[in-house]
């Protein structure tokens, strides 16, 4: 979804500048994007707070607010623009101003420090002038960076309105766009299954077969062989040579695969990788819920946050959301739950529909031809487990229930249709946690595609939970029918295309599809004549969805096949036959394209360019080929489910594993305004198991367009936040991959390695101080598969502890206690989880503590009516950095912390505790870290009088 970042001030200096001069020598490159505003679009400049812009007359026009002080109250300008240290720039813009003022042009750094390229101070006329301006930057910051352009319009007595024009930025040597140098070998960087297939692909010139080497996490080398040239590969646009190394079959973890000079990422060879990314994939669910808190104890300290959108301020709630202002419907919807869509707070049935279909897909399929019993009851970290229900469908039930409370109410014009989306009247910026969105919220209309989505999900949902829960199936049944009985009388509501204001649009012109779903799904449940006469005498019967392009949101009549195919019923067997041959003739056109592929992918568009969400098709496609296999048992599909996997965890030009927290260069930056922390440090990057949307030729965005113009399909990508037609998360994309994630594991066959490492050698201790240590040892050695890491052990009588887990010889040990004695051992664990004897003990002793420097703490309470929210602020005034840090204070009254975030909150009576979390305990001088909490009182609600940290008065 499209977004804007809010942005920050730059400080002052000083550069050249002549009005109404001949632009100087162009250099090399134009860093600017959309200077011209011919596309009536501003995008990607911004507006700062207070200061509003538009695009009227092809210029860029801005309100400027009067009244402020500085010019930076008041600014616009772009991200991103990349800058080089020592070379010259010429900056050229036609500008005027309703009334006559001075501006800057000023070029920088977007984030603290606000470090300063140049500044030129200029004024502005109601006569359009142009301005050119040359500098040499003093700073580097490459595409996609923190370099930024702005423009300042503040400290004005009077409003005023500034309009820009055909603004250019030229110079610097390199080239902009592009990946970054990596590895030339391209491996599945999470890990390759013993018994199946294990290729990469390495890129050579060379026409005649290369050596390659597979070596262990020790460096050994266990195996080596000779490459297959392939050539020229369209979709990388690279020439490539394949590896094969498929006989080797230790089990462990740290290979890596060399050719010459080059060396892939590490990977491994078990099966434990694609089976913690089973739940991976489906813990994404978890963590995209609306409407309530998302806990430590599930997500973990880091991804925690309050609920979103259940009408604390600042949200507006969706407990009463009204239709748009132009719909008048009448009505208002509570609409609380389901899940976000994506990277925004948005929530779309058409998108939310085959997401949680593909979830109860997956446990239906295993019920049928699979193995049910990894995806039961207590299998994932949600607040449902143990509560007898598989989690899978605990999880789907979230959005299930989300669905039905779409649908419009009895005795409403279009009563049972369902309306299309939900989410904010405006784009929110980034990053902008759930809570924190003051957005008002607004329902889109009905749709017919959104009824039959409904209808779809809601019967398939009943068939499942008929033994579960009789009165919750029955209750899904009848919403589902009401849906297709209303949809079947409104069979042409289509969403409107323009719809995407604070949202996306989700719309599509062909409902054929969904009502063929809708009607499979209701006849595998119920059986009814009426259902089974609408399956057979479409034209999509007999499993004519199924193309090489593949299944999503848009086309879902392959869903509704799937079903047919899956769950018994009375229609004959010869056109279920069929519609199994369907399967099996689409998987059979995948593996031909794949063994002409250089990097195979099971994807495929008419001309060879990558679509939007390109790697969530090749999720579905790589479910077609595992249904084949489930149908026919020949492992030629089931390798070829396994190669799309491949792809996905990095064996693709773009040399990512596209799926978060698997693999050595794993996808961080996703567009997401909660997984911010590219750019907001407090905030987390993506959890393990995120599927980004992936390599799309459109570039559809600034950042991508920028960073990317010329590529070839495959290498269309960047790991930036700003990236969104490249780099979203989806529902319905993770939906797919979590599939395919729990096949892939299913099909996984398991191995291990009994033999234990040996004991590594006596650890050596250095840079010993109050609170630290560090620790070096001799390695240990495992010839099967290899040291995956070791943990550095606490030993005090009978009691150990865990000090620390790193893969190296060296650990840096914080945290210590002063005055304290240790005595330390060091295990290895090997690839398969056995762990060695202990090495020799090494012991020492910390010295006293010194003081770490002063503190300040400012608290901020802003009170209801039996309840309030707090910000705390702490600044480490001293001069040494706080490794840790702990709050203390004591309530006046009787209030009570009932949520925090930010810390570890604890209270005993009056008295209140805060500790730091991992990715904010570090404070250093001069620095602050903000917290906070949501609390109750009664009576007054005075704020605490002192402060502590680390027990020191602040």
């Amino acid at each position: 979804m499209r977004a804007k970042k809010t942005l920050a001030v730059l400080a002052a200096a000083v550069l050249g500048l002549t009005a109404g001069a001949v632009p100087a020598a162009a250099a090399d490159y134009e860093r600017l994007l959309n200077g011209t505003f011919d596309s009536g679009s501003a995008d990607p400049w911004w507006a700062g707070s207070g200061t509003t812009g538009r695009v009227t007359g092809g210029e860029f026009c801005i309100s400027v607010p009067g009244g402020t002080a500085n010019g930076y109250d008041a600014l616009s300008g772009q991200n991103g623009v990349p800058f080089e240290a020592g070379q010259p720039y010429t900056l050229t813009f036609d500008a005027h101003a309703t009334t006559t003022q001075q501006i800057s042009a000023v070029a920088g750094e977007a984030v603290s420090p606000y470090r300063q390229i140049s500044r030129t101070d200029l004024t502005v006329t109601p006569s359009k002038q142009h301005f050119t301006v040359t500098f040499t930057s003093t700073l580097d910051f490459p595409n996609a960076g923190n370099g930024q352009l702005a423009f300042w319009f503040g400290g004005q007595a009077a409003d005023n309105t500034v309009c820009l024009d055909n603004i250019s930025l030229v110079g610097g040597v390199v080239p902009p766009g592009g990946l970054p140098p990596t590895s030339g070998i391209r491996v599945n960087q999470e890990s390759y299954v013993p018994g199946l297939p294990k290729r990469a692909t390495v890129i050579s010139d060379a026409t005649s077969p290369l050596t390659w080497t597979l070596k262990n996490s020790a460096g050994t080398a266990v195996a080596t062989g000779q490459t297959r040239p392939r050539g020229a590969d369209a979709a990388s646009g690279e020439k490539v040579h394949e590896i094969d190394f498929s006989a080797y079959e230790t089990q462990g973890t740290g290979y890596t695969l060399s050719v010459g000079a080059e060396a892939s990422f590490p990977f491994a060879i078990a099966a434990d990788g694609l089976k913690q990314l089973r739940y991976d994939s489906l813990a994404f669910f978890y963590h995209q819920r609306s409407g309530i808190a998302i806990d430590a104890q599930y997500a973990g300290a880091a991804y925690a946050r309050p609920a979103g959108h259940v009408n604390v301020a600042p949200n507006q709630g969706d407990d009463r959301v009204p239709c748009r202002s132009d719909l008048n419907c009448g009505y208002t919807l509570d609409v609380r739950g389901g899940w976000y869509d994506a990277g925004d707070h948005g929530k779309y049935v058409v998108n939310g529909g085959i997401a949680a279909w593909q979830l109860l897909d997956e446990y239906e399929r295993a019920l049928r031809v699979g193995d049910a019993s990894a995806r039961g009851d207590g299998k994932l970290a949600i607040p449902e487990r143990a509560n007898g229900v598989p989690d899978i469908l605990d999880e789907a039930r979230w959005e299930v229930d989300f669905l039905l409370a779409m649908q419009v109410p009895d005795g409403k014009p279009d009563a049972g249709m369902v309306h299309h989306k939900i989410h904010d009247a405006q784009w929110t910026s980034l990053p902008t946690r759930p809570d924190q969105d003051s957005q008002p919220r607004r329902l889109s209309p009905p749709s017919t595609a959104a009824t039959l989505n409904t209808a779809a999900v809601a019967a398939q949902a009943s068939r499942l939970w008929r033994t579960l829960d009789p009165a919750y199936s029955a209750k899904l049944l009848a919403a589902g029918e009401k849906a297709y009985a209303a949809a079947k009388a409104n069979p042409n509501k289509l969403a409107d295309p323009n719809d995407g204001t604070g949202g996306g649009t989700y719309s599509d012109s062909t409902v054929t599809d969904e009502f063929y779903w809708a009607a499979a799904e209701l006849f595998a449940t119920t059986g009814k004549s009426a259902y089974r006469s609408d399956v057979t005498g479409s034209a999509l019967y007999r499993g004519a969805s199924f193309t090489t392009h593949g299944f999503d949101w848009a086309s879902t009549g392959a869903l509704g096949d799937i079903t047919l195919a899956l769950v018994p019923t009375d229609l004959p067997a010869a056109d279920v036959a069929a519609i199994k041959t369907a399967v099996t003739t689409t998987a059979d056109s995948h593996l031909a394209q794949l063994a002409t592929m250089g990097y195979p992918a099971p994807y495929r568009t008419a001309d060879g360019t990558y679509e939007w969400g390109s790697n969530g098709l090749v999720a579905n496609n790589g479910v077609v080929l595992a249904l084949a296999y489930d149908f026919t048992k020949q492992d030629k599909y089931r390798d070829g489910a396994f190669a799309a996997m491949d792809y996905l965890l990095g064996r693709n030009p773009a040399n990512y594993s596209y799926i978060s927290g698997h693999g050595d260069q794993a996808v961080q930056n996703v567009h997401h305004r909660f997984w911010a922390h590219q750019l907001d440090a407090s905030l987390p990057t993506a959890p393990p198991g995120a599927l980004s949307g992936g390599p799309n030729s459109g570039l559809q965005d600034p950042t991508a367009a920028r960073l990317l113009a010329g590529c070839a399909p495959q290498r269309c990508f960047v790991d930036d936040i700003q990236a969104y037609s490249v780099n979203e998360v989806a529902i319905n994309w993770n939906a797919a991959l979590a599939w395919l994630a729990g096949w892939t594991a299913e099909k996984s066959p398991s191995g291990a390695d009994t033999t234990a490492p040996t004991a590594p050698g006596t650890p050596a201790v250095s840079a010993v101080s109050a609170t630290g240590a560090t620790v070096t040892w001799p390695a240990a050695a495992d010839p099967e598969s290899g040291v995956a890491g070791y943990d550095v052990v606490r030993v005090s009588g009978s009691a150990r502890t865990v000090l620390a887990t790193v893969t190296g010889t060296t650990a840096t040990l914080t945290g210590l206690t002063p005055s304290t004695a240790y005595t330390l051992v060091v295990v290895a664990r090997n690839g398969a989880g056995a762990k060695s004897a202990d090495s020799p003990p090494a012991r020492f002793t910390t010295p006293p503590d010194t003081p770490a420097g002063g503190c300040a703490v400012t608290y901020t309470a802003n009170t209801w009516n039996g309840g309030f929210t707090a910000t705390v602020n702490l600044t480490n005034t001293g001069t040494t950095a706080w490794t840790a840090w702990t709050l203390k204070f004591s309530f006046p009254g009787n209030q009570k912390v009932t949520q925090g975030w930010s810390a570890t909150w604890s209270q005993s009576g009056a008295d209140v505790t805060a500790a730091a979390m991992p990715w904010n305990a570090s404070v250093a001088p001069g620095r602050s870290v903000a917290i906070g909490f949501n609390g109750s009182y009664t009576g007054t609600n005075a704020n605490p009088a002192a402060f502590t940290v680390n027990g020191k008065a602040c």
